[in-house]
């Protein structure tokens, strides 16, 4: 039996990359979410707090594409 290292080497490092990758992007959408404005200063930061929720769902739609193409690489 034969072992590729350099290609088992390459997914390791991609794999990590990804998750890493993924992770964070999950975590910047949970931080989005999370950004509620304080009572003195709920009427200046109304926009801001519409923009990370806006950001928070586009980190969260990221996450679910990279789950699907995960899938489809895994299914085809």
């Amino acid at each position: 039996m034969h072992i590729d290292w350099a290609a088992l080497g390459q997914v390791f490092g991609v794999s990590l990359v990804v998750t890493v990758g993924l992770v964070g992007v999950f975590t910047l959408g949970i931080i989005g979410t999370s950004r509620k404005p304080a009572a003195a200063d709920a009427a200046s930061t109304g926009g801001t707090t519409a923009l990370a929720r806006t950001g928070a769902y586009t980190c969260f739609a990221l996450c679910a594409a990279a789950v699907g193409y995960g899938i489809y690489l895994i299914v085809a």
